[in-house]
């Protein structure tokens, strides 16, 4: 379907979940195009995030975060390491776990990417003016920590 006849269909006729797709999907795009000069993507970006949070995070955690297996976290920790954005320690509780935290490339190249999302946001949300940014965030977080709530009771 074009996008002249995607503006046409009637928005109640549409399910949630499909719409959220395709803004998913549109962001990725996006995202990924306007990082190439960072030599990074957007699911790298989103570790980055992950790890900016939690000082010292170990792989596992940042899969389940993430909802990204362990195996697809390691080697993206490991293409974010190699390129200087990351660093690895053995956890000393735990030798069998990595911690990992942000170099300060890492977090120079997150701010930087931040800028890249806010001016989506700004785009995409602001444009139109239908809704405030913090409020449609709380929406959206409430939305997801349901679903994912509703993921654990059923798996």
């Amino acid at each position: 379907m074009s996008l002249e006849d995607f503006k046409n269909v009637d928005a109640s006729s549409l399910p949630v979940g499909g719409l959220i797709s395709m803004i998913s999907r549109g962001h990725t795009v996006y995202v990924n195009h306007h990082l190439e000069g960072y030599d990074i993507n957007a699911t790298q970006l989103h570790l980055l995030f992950e790890i900016s949070n939690q000082s010292c995070i170990n792989q596992e955690k940042i899969a389940s975060r993430c909802n990204i297996n362990k195996g697809a976290v390691a080697r993206s920790i490991k293409k974010l390491e190699d390129k200087g954005l990351v660093v690895r320690q053995i956890d000393q509780n735990n030798r069998r776990q990595n911690k990992v935290s942000l170099t300060k490339k890492g977090d120079e190249t997150l701010k930087e990417a931040s800028k890249i999302l806010n001016r989506w946001e700004d785009e995409v949300i602001l444009d139109k003016g239908y809704i405030e940014r913090d409020l449609l965030k709380k929406i959206l977080k409430e939305i997801a920590v349901k679903t994912m709530e509703m993921n654990q009771e059923e798996y």
